[in-house]
């Protein structure tokens, strides 16, 4: 049976999050959806790529992606570097044929998503954005429950994408707050938001969008004692209209003083209502307006469905599924969507067009904050 060798770009904490997907399938997985091992790593400096292949048993260090995108012997290309690194490495994937697993969002502007866009024309593998957040056993069943009509008429949307780590003065511009590494809470945060709602209740058709800079001016990452100017947002709230005619909000910022990783959803539709809060993953709220009322309240109210781990076949029930559910759980069924569409030769969803979607959202989301009006999708 065939052992697909793979390549990781980019070792920091998304990079370690798609080795340990890698690492737990086969627990995770009865059957795993196929054979592969991590071979090869690449990092901008050597040691940490040596390090990274100590850490996780793979044979080769470097800092050069070609060492990954046009060796023949590597199967699949993971890219997990900031975002204006992911271009280059991604058309050099494209072109070599290699299966590629995208970190969000696809690249770091529109006109490089673009270049994607053109290239994808000549390209015979699988690829996929790293959108985990589908991939909760609580948002699968609210895409079960929407496309069977439990909502009826989706009417309005709540969505919020909450962190606090740069609610303080003192924090220090790492490459996520700069706009030359394509950063901006923006492609960090919303691009999950603007890819769930897109997925659940989508198309969107406009958007109005405010952005906000808490601080002009912060410590260096690497000189804490030196001040520099912050030019990407740490805030952005927009208003949303789908094609549906749903009018909807979303935020999402990193300025939420004692958020950690909130991810929050509300769906409002005529005959029911969803909820789903990230920090409490095990639970998908369900509203059903055709419940009975009477007497005194009915079953009227919202339902807590215990979604849990409950993966379908092949996977196991580790550790249990009525187990809590966390974080890495969504990104190791998220990586085994991807494996199983290499594995049958099929396209993966969410797929490249769908990072260029999500880019074209975010080039959108940008043009209204910076014009100060509606702008259509």
């Amino acid at each position: 049976m065939k052992v697909y060798r793979v390549g990781i770009l980019g070792f920091g904490m998304i990079g370690k999050v798609h080795a340990y997907g890698y690492l737990n399938l086969p627990l995770f997985y009865d059957p795993p959806p196929l054979r592969a091992r991590i071979t090869h790593v690449v990092t901008s400096r050597l040691e940490t790529a040596r390090k990274a292949c100590q850490m996780i048993g793979a044979d080769v260090a470097g800092t050069d992606f070609r060492l990954v995108t046009e060796n023949p012997e590597i199967d699949i290309v993971h890219v997990c570097t900031p975002n204006h690194v992911h271009r280059e490495a991604l058309l050099s994937a494209l072109q070599a044929q290699k299966h590629i697993y995208c970190d969000k969002p696809l690249v770091a502007t529109l006109a490089e998503a673009e270049e994607v866009q053109a290239a994808l024309h000549a390209y015979r593998g699988t690829a996929q954005m790293t959108f985990q957040n589908r991939f909760f056993p609580a948002t699968m069943r609210a895409k079960q429950l929407i496309d069977a009509g439990a909502l009826g008429q989706v009417l309005g949307f709540r969505a919020a994408y909450l962190h606090g780590g740069s609610a303080a003065p003192e924090a220090p511009v790492k490459w996520k707050l700069t706009a030359v590494a394509g950063g901006g809470v923006i492609a960090d945060l919303a691009s999950h938001a603007l890819d769930l709602l897109d997925w659940l209740i989508g198309p969107f058709a406009a958007v109005m969008a405010a952005t906000q800079i808490a601080y002009p001016q912060r410590p260096s990452a690497t000189d804490p004692q030196a001040s520099v100017p912050v030019d990407a947002e740490d805030c952005v709230m927009l208003l949303a209209r789908m094609r549906s005619g749903a009018l909807g909000t979303l935020e999402a910022t990193k300025i939420a003083t004692g958020a950690e990783d909130e991810l929050r959803l509300e769906i409002h539709g005529s005959r029911g209502a969803l909820r789903f809060n990230g920090m409490h993953p095990h639970w998908l709220e369900v509203h059903d307006a055709a419940a009975s009322g009477d007497p005194a309240g009915g079953l009227r109210g919202w339902n807590r469905i215990d979604t849990g781990q409950r993966y379908p076949a092949p996977a196991a029930a580790v550790p249990s599924p009525k187990a809590a559910i966390g974080w890495l759980r969504s990104h190791a069924a998220c990586l085994a969507n991807f494996l199983a569409a290499v594995g049958q030769g099929q396209p993966a969803e969410p797929g490249l067009e769908q990072g260029i979607r999500v880019q074209q959202l975010m080039e959108c989301v940008r043009r209204s904050a910076a014009e100060r009006r509606w702008v259509e999708t």
